[in-house]
């Protein structure tokens, strides 16, 4: 499901208008060190795997249903990466505008088979982190604070 129900049922009321949601990224590696990706249906760009945190979710619990959902793994969070407002809102095609505060989680693989397993994706594979796909920043910069190990990162208004 590309768009939650809650979502659905704030724009009969809000419309278009910008709406601050949350949400939780999965980077997962597999036990020989490779990266999960899917391929967006939406933009075809390759990416993490990500989505808008339900009410009553905890962040880590969305990003472990997420990847479940759209890939067919399963997956354990082991620490926070990340956490900012992602610089600028998105417009979507239909005008819906969101900007997204994002919690990006190190997870580990722990089951299932990497699969394209809803509708927005159109490929999902594992990539050594040497051959790794063209991506937006937004998907690079999540993989290098995966990769950076120690301490979680905080955004702060004067850069990280």
């Amino acid at each position: 499901m590309a768009t939650p129900d809650f979502i659905r049922e704030l724009r009969r009321t809000a419309g278009h208008q910008l709406l601050f949601l949350p949400g939780a990224t999965a980077v997962v590696f597999d036990e020989r060190g490779r990266v999960l990706l899917g391929r967006r249906r939406d933009n075809g760009t390759w990416a993490v795997i990500g989505g808008i945190v339900e009410p009553g979710e905890q962040p880590a619990d969305c990003a472990v249903r997420e990847v479940e959902e759209e890939t067919g793994v399963v997956c354990v969070p082991e620490r926070v990466v990340l956490v900012e407002t992602l610089r600028k809102p998105v417009v979507y095609a239909n005008g819906d505008v969101c900007q997204y505060m994002d919690v990006t989680f190190a997870c580990r693989a722990v089951g299932g088979e990497a699969r394209v397993n809803d509708d927005e994706s159109t490929d999902v594979r594992w990539f050594a982190l040497d051959a790794l796909p063209g991506m937006k920043r937004f998907s690079h910069r999540r993989i290098e604070k995966a990769l950076a190990g120690g301490p979680t990162w905080f955004r702060t208004a004067h850069g990280d």
